[in-house]
C-alpha cells in the first residue's frame, strides 16, 4: 500500500511529496520528488492520517537516489495502516492478559 506523504528538511529548505513503499513502526522506505541527502533531519506528513513526525534519512538507494530509508525519532504508526494484530499497542507491545 502506498501512503502520500509530504517531506520537509527541518535544518536544509527543502519540501517534496512523496509516497511510501514499506513502512513499520520505526520508519519507512520512501520515494520523493526531489533526492534526500544521508543523515538528513526531516519531518514527515501523512496526508491520510493527518499525522507527523520527525525523523532523519538513513539510507539512500545508489542506484535511485529518490528511493530512501528514514528512521522516526519517536517510533509509532503515523501511516494509517494495519501494522500489528488487534491485542498488540502502536509500540508493537502485547496489551491484555
Amino acid at each position: 500500500m502506498k501512503v502520500e506523504i509530504d517531506v520537509e528538511g527541518c535544518a536544509e529548505p527543502l519540501r517534496c511529496e512523496g509516497v511510501t513503499v514499506v513502512v513499520n513502526l520505526h520508519g519507512a522506505l520512501i520515494s520523493t520528488a526531489l533526492a534526500l541527502i544521508a543523515g538528513m533531519k526531516i519531518s514527515i506528513h501523512v496526508i491520510l492520517t493527518d499525522k507527523r513526525a520527525k525523523g532523519r534519512v538513513v539510507y539512500v538507494d545508489p542506484e535511485n537516489p529518490l528511493r530512501c530509508g528514514v528512521e522516526l525519532d519517536q517510533p509509532g504508526n503515523i501511516w494509517g495502516i494495519p501494522l500489528h494484530p488487534e491485542d498488540w499497542d502502536e509500540r508493537g507491545h502485547r496489551v491484555g492478559p
